[in-house]
């Protein structure tokens, strides 16, 4: 997603009023991840919905053939803080099932059609990822 450091602090700063919404009516939440390598704290605007009490983001890196960073780093370390609007709270990333995904995938694909065309670029399965407070 093409949303730079200025756009977070935006985010941060005004508690999501401004970044929040983002194009076609869906909504942005900031995912808190602890690098893999590094240890640093790492901070990603992604599109979110809720699902069933929790959250759900995709890994889709606009179809690369790599998964994005955060993945990579929830991954290694599942802990970590979410930003929706001006609530922050802990929580735990895990990867949809392969029985779960199917259902969670269309709901993803109904606020960001793009992420069929995504899937269609790669030849790895695109992860949905689930975030469940902690």
């Amino acid at each position: 997603m093409l949303y730079g450091q200025a756009h977070i602090e935006r985010y941060e700063a005004t508690d999501g009023a401004e970044g929040y919404h983002w194009r076609n009516g869906t909504t942005i939440l900031l995912l808190h991840t602890t690098g893999r390598r590094s240890g640093k704290e790492y901070t990603h605007p992604l599109i979110f919905r809720e699902y069933d009490g929790g959250y759900l983001i995709v890994a889709s890196k606009g179809g690369a053939p790599e998964p994005p960073d955060w993945y990579r780093n929830i991954e290694a370390n599942p802990e970590v803080t979410v930003q929706i609007n001006g609530e922050r709270f802990r929580a735990k990333a895990r990867t949809a099932t392969p029985e779960e995904k199917p259902a969670m995938w269309r709901h993803m694909v109904q606020v960001w059609p793009d992420y069929e065309n995504y899937q269609r670029k790669t030849d790895r399965e695109i992860p949905v990822v689930v975030l469940e407070r902690a």
